[in-house]
This record gives structure tokens, C-alpha cells and sequence, in this order.
């Protein structure tokens, strides 16, 4: 619900994209005002007139911040949702004239759009006959602020035109970003002053296999027509089923996992690990988001690229590591999130957790969207240009230079997955992507997100997959069986 210092609120904040990690001056009374962190960066503050007309004259300007006078919601259980466009090339996806407006007709006005095909239990949209109002705090060109009824969290996101997020503030508080320690950065550069060819590594990284990608993929689509998925949206039942199968893929490999629950309705975070085999408490992690989006009024969301192709990149990272034998000498951890797509709620949930535990981690990676290869462009390997730690992004970089040479490397403003939620607590991290430059793939949030398609490139998924279990082996130490050395 909203809470009520954020319903007394009158006026709302922005920070510029850059700024939103950098924070706001501990002198001010922002520091004292609910905070939310938007996937993508900006930080958004939710204050009085107050503390706004106390604010020194040229701090607008100086930090870049928009202030916004707010309509309070009328219904004080609604939820805050915000939304905003994502970084896709002009022409990719749904394009729509006046897509804010458009959303909050949806969201307000609509009756339940029709089913187009029978699987309704799979649908965020099985058993709402009406969809309730919502209220708009605040719209502007390139992002706005809506209170919406609860009963639409597991739905407004298929209202949501294609080429826009959409994040519930579940977890606005007095809070600030936890920096990324020296020390943390300083053990980075030293597996970075380290890393060469070794092929031993370049062997067990090229055993990745396509052809069991290609099984799992079309599994967890729906594709292969056995597994009954239509969609793997956070609130479906077919996430659940994703879940399950995935947790025992893992568990076939020799690792311990569980399924964590971390929001009522949504699907669990698969959490797996393996131990090291020296005392140590140093923890190496490799993750994606299994969650989807499709098209409006769809019930299907195969989510084939987004993020399916993350997920069979890491299950078959999981494979090789049983396939080969290999045992770390940290401890590694293989994790799959659910609520990514309504704001990065499952790796926030676990990435608090791990804070809380004061946990080792040395550095994660995030595989998002991985497969799309548009026509004429080299196979491609993008890195965040903004978010993350750009020492764990450069040590990424020079292993892909090393074991995927044919894979051009650049950076990309395709932002917002699960690294962020790490890097907000302080863990060295970065991501993954398909493209040195923004998304391109047409079937982006979209129904049609099938792997069997022109453009879904497995060599592409295998090239990058490479890089992160290269990463891992690097960063995590390995041993092989003593008939395999």
C-alpha cells in the first residue's frame, strides 16, 4: 500500500539517470525522505514543500533534479507503480503515439481484454472480469508515477506497451546505496592483473552444449509441446512449473537448491550452490531472470530471449560444471530470479539478503537476453555503461577477448536487470547482453518471443555463455578429476 508518509507527500524528486546511484548530499533533508532507486538508476524522493523550500538555490541545477507536485491517491491501499520507456532502437516493437496515456486508459478503463486461447490458468489475467481504476500522481514526457488498486500487480504489466517498464515501489524507504568497498574492487583487479589463456579453461567452456540449450529453451517456451508452458509471467502457474523443472536440472549437476519465496503470488527465486572445497567464504555468482512478458491481452509469454535465453545459458554452465567434474575453490552460487519484469523484486529481495548476512560475494554477473542476433551485425556481446562495477565489466571484457574472439564487445544503455539490485548493496557486478548498442529484438515483451524464429542465434548464447563460466572459472578457482587434468 502507499505509505503514509509517502501519501503526505506533495512533491516528488527526480534525479537525473546518472545521478540516481550517486546520491544526494547527507546535509539535506532528502537524506530524511522516502527513497526509491528506479531499475535504470534514477533516484526518486517523495518530500513536502518544506523540505523543498529549503533546499539551497542552486541545488536543482547543480544535481540535476526535477521536483514534481504530486495528486495525492485517493485510495491509501493502492500500490505506486512506476513507469518509464526502455532503451529500444526506434522502429523495434510496439510503437504507439501517446503510450502513457494509452497504459493508464488500460489500466482505469478497460474491460478484461479477450483470451486468445484456452490456457487461462496461465494467465495474469484469469479470474479479473474488470479491471480497476487507477490514479495518475504524476505524467510526463518520459516518466510518470501512477497509484494503482492491488488486485492489478499481477497484471499491469500486460497492459504496459512493449517498449515501457513498469516498477512497483514496494520498498521506498530512508535509505541510501551501499557503496562497492576498496577492497572488493581491489580483489576484482587482482583476478583481473591474472587472467590469460589457460586451455584447460578454453576446453571446458567450449563443451557448452547447443544442442541441450536448444531442448531446454524449447521447454521452457513451450515450444516442444510437452512441458504445458504458455507463459512463465511471475503470477502464472507456468512459472511455478519452470521452477520446479529447473531446481531439479540444478540439482542433477551436484548442486544444493532451493525454491525461495520473496512476494506473496509471485513465482520463487531458484537459488543453487556449490560448496567449495577449501574454508572459505568467498561466494562467486552467476544468474538470470526466468520470468516473462508478452503481448497485450496475451496470455501467452514465452519469453524466449527475455529471459530465456539467460536461463539455458546458466543451466548449461551447470551442466558442463557436472559433466567435467569440476569442483571450486570458492564458493559458487547459480541463481534464477522471478519478479524481474515488475522491478527487479526477486534478486532485490535476495541481494538484502545476502547484505544482511554480510555474505563474501566477489562478484556476480547477470545473463539477460542473450540470443537475438539482428541481420548484417557481427555476433555481439554488450556491457552496461552505466550501471554496475565497471571493474568486474572491464574483467568480463578481456575473458571474452580471450575464450568468445568472435564475438564483438562493446557497451550498451540497455539497462535495468538483477545486476543493479547487487550493486545497490554493494557487491562488484555487471551483466551480460545480446548488443553492443540498444535492443533491437521485434519480439521484445512480446507474445512471439519463441526461440524457433530469424534471429535467435544459439551460437550467439553458447559465445557468451563462454565468457560468464570463463569468468567463473577464473574468479572462482577449479579443480578437474585427477583422470581429466
Amino acid at each position: 500500500m502507499v505509505h503514509s508518509q509517502i501519501a503526505a507527500s506533495t512533491y516528488m524528486l527526480v534525479t537525473a539517470f546518472h545521478l540516481g546511484f550517486s546520491g544526494i548530499p547527507q546535509d539535506t533533508c532528502l537524506t530524511q525522505s522516502h527513497h526509491y532507486r528506479a531499475p535504470g538508476g534514477k533516484g526518486i524522493y517523495f518530500t513536502n514543500l518544506e523540505c523543498l523550500e529549503s533546499l539551497p538555490g542552486t541545488f536543482m541545477d547543480s544535481y540535476h533534479v526535477s521536483a514534481h507536485r504530486l495528486s495525492i491517491p485517493q485510495n491509501e491501499d493502492s500500490l505506486l507503480l512506476w513507469a518509464e520507456p526502455e532503451t529500444v532502437m526506434s522502429g523495434s516493437g510496439e510503437i504507439l503515439a501517446n503510450p502513457l496515456q494509452i497504459f493508464f486508459d488500460r489500466l482505469s478503463s478497460l474491460e478484461t481484454p479477450e483470451l486468445e486461447d484456452d490456457h487461462e490458468a496461465q494467465s495474469p489475467f484469469h479470474g479479473q472480469h474488470v479491471v480497476p481504476r487507477a490514479e495518475m500522481m504524476f505524467s510526463g514526457t518520459s516518466y510518470s508515477l501512477l497509484a494503482i488498486h492491488p488486485s492489478l500487480r499481477s497484471i499491469y504489466d500486460s497492459l504496459l506497451p512493449s517498449n515501457w517498464r513498469g516498477s512497483l515501489i514496494l520498498d521506498a524507504a530512508a535509505s541510501r546505496m551501499i557503496p562497492v568497498p576498496s577492497s572488493a574492487v581491489e580483489r576484482v583487479l587482482d583476478i583481473s592483473t591474472k587472467v590469460k589463456f589457460d586451455p584447460v579453461i578454453a576446453a571446458l567452456v567450449n563443451n557448452i552444449s547447443v544442442p541441450q540449450m536448444t531442448n531446454d529453451i524449447r521447454f521452457l517456451t513451450g515450444e516442444d509441446g510437452k512441458s504445458g508452458i504458455v507463459s512463465r509471467h511471475s503470477f502464472s502457474s507456468g512459472i511455478v512449473v519452470a521452477a520446479k523443472w529447473a531446481k531439479k536440472r540444478f540439482e542433477e549437476t551436484g548442486a544444493s537448491c532451493e525454491l525461495v519465496p520473496f512476494l506473496t503470488g509471485f513465482g520463487p527465486n531458484v537459488i543453487c550452490k556449490y560448496p567449495a572445497i577449501t574454508n572459505t567464504t568467498e561466494t562467486v555468482l552467476l544468474s538470470a531472470h526466468y520470468d516473462s512478458r508478452g503481448s497485450f491481452g496475451s496470455t501467452r509469454a514465452p519469453g524466449g530471449d527475455d529471459d530465456g535465453s539467460g536461463t539455458i545459458a546458466i543451466l548449461n554452465i551447470a551442466r558442463t560444471i557436472a559433466r567435467r567434474g569440476i569442483t571450486f575453490k570458492k564458493n559458487v552460487e547459480l541463481c534464477l530470479f522471478a519478479g524481474e519484469e515488475q522491478g527487479l523484486l526477486g534478486s532485490r529481495a535476495y541481494a538484502r539478503e545476502l547484505r544482511s548476512r554480510d555474505a563474501d560475494l566477489v562478484l556476480m554477473i547477470q545473463a539477460d537476453m542473450l540470443a537475438y542476433h539482428a541481420a548484417g551485425e557481427p555476433a555481439q556481446l554488450g556491457l552496461p555503461d552505466i550501471i554496475g562495477t565497471p571493474e568486474v565489466t572491464e574483467l568480463v571484457a578481456k575473458v571474452a577477448d580471450i575464450y568468445s574472439p568472435e564475438l564483438h564487445v562493446g557497451y550498451t544503455p540497455a539497462c535495468c536487470s538483477d545486476h543493479q539490485s547487487f550493486h545497490e548493496q554493494g557487491f562488484p557486478s555487471t551483466q551480460v547482453f545480446e548488443r553492443a548498442g540498444p535492443i533491437v529484438d521485434p519480439m521484445y515483451h512480446n507474445s512471439g518471443d519463441l526461440s524457433d524464429r530469424e534471429g535467435y542465434d544459439f551460437e550467439q548464447v553458447k559465445s557468451i555463455a563462454k565468457v560468464q563460466f570463463a569468468t567463473l572459472l577464473h574468479s572462482a578457482g577449479f579443480d578437474l578429476p585427477a583422470d581429466d587434468e
